[in-house]
This record gives structure tokens, C-alpha cells and sequence, in this order.
């Protein structure tokens, strides 16, 4: 599994499975554990998940499907902007803890600013820091305003990441975001990398797929996992999508296949405001 070093020099995978939308169906609840320990055999050690999604219901399931393996997995999970107090980001990590049945996360993100300064939350990270709870912290859906702030308060410099919407047809991380993030060595983490599904019936995706033998899904990844100093959050609930996920990682687009998806979706020409699902 290629990696990507964090400032705090951890090394992270670029391809890491995604949870939204899991923990809300008990009768999915076996299918999504299975995939999940399918995925850590495969070695996508990396999971993604947060105290939204299924509200907590996603963490316990990667409960359930890390037991036992914890030190194999990069665990990483997120806190509600509207949790993110000093004291209530410290409270909304011990209960994730709790429904991930671990003593600490690998990275804990800010899901989306909210509302208390952003010198309360990054305190509250560092003292989970300090605690052993957290080995890093970073933030989501945060744009290049955000991240010029966020550097400027009191360890703000500390962001080990920023999760963000990026994949083919959503590219305005390129235009600010993205060299901002590179030229400080922030690592970019790419969620949504096929749209949730819509990319599917792409039909450039269908013809660069069959031209190497792979699924749409898998050249949409294949796109992503080229990109330098960015990690691809993928979800998938099911066993064959798991390890199409995978072997994305063993796909390289030619220039010719570049160039076309560069023609056919390009990024934007000035800054754009970042889109979010």
C-alpha cells in the first residue's frame, strides 16, 4: 500500500474506506462488517467515519469490525461543528471512543466549521493530543479562507489534513485549496471520488474503463489516486466493490486517458467556492 506522510511524519494510505451511510440499516449491519474486515485483509487499513453518520451508528459497526485488529487499522473519525467546544469536542471524542470500542483515534477532524472559534476546538484537540486520545487532528470541508484562519490561532499549524470534496467532476480544490495545502505539505483527503455512484454511467469513464479492462468506478479512482500528496476515501458496503476499490490502486491511466478527462472536465479557471455533499 503506497502511503502519504503527514507533517507530523505518519505515514497514511492513499485509498481508505469510507463509512457514510453505514449503522442505519440492522439488516445491512453484517454485510457492512464484513466488508470492512474484507477491506483490512486486503490491506485498506485506513477507515473513515464520524459521529454523524447513522448518528454514532457508523462508529459502532467499525467497532464491531475492527475487534481485535485495532493496531492494524488508521482510524480516523470526525466531531459536529455544534459539539466542537472545548469541552464538548474532549465529550464528543470519549463517546466515539466508546462506540468504537478503542482508547484513541488515529486523526479527528472538525466535520465542517461551525460556530465556536476555531481557537477552542484546535485547544481541545491538542489536549486530546496531550491525553493520548488522538495521535492527529485536521478538519473537513474546510476552504483556503478557512485554512489561512485556522493557521493564524494557537497551534492552528498542528492540521495534519483536510477532508474535502474532490473527484472528477468536482475539481475547485484545484484551484486555491490544493496548492495552498501542497506547498505546506497538508495532505488533501478526497471524499465522494465517484460521486456517490453517479460517475457510473459516465461515458468517457466507460471507455477509458474498457480500454484497460477495469469499471468506471475504478478509472474515477484511478484519476484520483495519481494526484500527488492526496488520500482517497472510498466506500463500499459489499465484497466485490471493496476489492474493485483495491485494485484501482494497481490502475495507471495513460496520458491519452489524462488529457481527455482534463478536456472533458476541467478544473475551474479561478477560484471557486467549495462544493459539499
Amino acid at each position: 500500500m503506497r502511503t502519504v506522510t503527514l507533517p507530523s511524519g505518519v505515514p497514511v494510505p492513499v485509498l481508505g474506506q469510507g463509512t457514510w451511510g453505514m449503522g442505519e440499516t440492522p439488516e445491512r449491519r453484517q454485510e457492512e462488517i464484513a466488508a470492512l474486515r474484507f477491506g483490512l485483509d486486503l490491506g485498506l487499513t485506513l477507515i473513515d467515519t464520524a459521529e454523524m453518520y447513522g448518528e454514532g451508528g457508523a462508529e459502532e459497526v467499525v467497532g464491531e469490525a475492527i475487534e481485535g485488529r485495532r493496531d492494524e487499522v488508521y482510524l480516523v473519525s470526525k466531531v459536529y461543528p455544534f459539539n466542537a467546544s472545548r469541552r464538548g469536542t474532549v465529550a464528543a471524542c470519549e463517546r466515539s471512543l466508546k462506540r468504537l470500542k478503542t482508547d484513541r483515534l488515529d486523526l479527528y477532524l472538525l466535520h465542517w466549521r461551525g460556530d465556536y472559534p476555531l481557537s477552542e476546538t484546535v485547544e481541545a484537540f491538542e489536549a486530546l493530543k496531550e491525553a493520548g486520545a488522538i495521535r492527529d487532528w485536521g478538519v473537513s470541508n474546510f476552504d483556503l479562507p478557512d485554512m489561512k484562519e485556522l493557521v493564524t490561532v494557537p497551534n492552528g499549524e498542528q492540521v495534519a489534513t483536510d477532508q474535502v470534496l474532490y473527484n472528477l467532476y468536482h475539481r475547485e480544490v484545484e484551484t486555491a485549496l490544493l496548492p495552498w495545502c501542497l506547498k505546506r505539505h497538508i495532505p488533501i483527503m478526497a471524499y465522494s471520488p465517484i460521486e456517490q455512484g453517479r460517475m457510473l454511467d459516465d461515458p468517457l469513464l466507460k471507455e477509458i474503463a474498457s480500454r484497460h479492462g477495469i469499471t468506471p468506478a475504478q478509472a474515477a479512482l484511478a484519476w484520483l489516486l495519481q494526484k500527488q500528496e492526496v488520500i482517497v476515501i472510498a466506500k463500499a458496503s459489499k465484497i466485490e466493490h471493496v476489492r474493485q476499490n483495491r485494485e484501482a490502486l494497481d490502475v495507471h491511466l495513460t496520458i491519452r486517458d489524462l488529457e481527455a478527462l482534463d478536456q472533458a472536465y476541467p478544473p475551474p479557471r479561478k477560484p471557486t467556492p467549495l462544493k459539499v455533499h
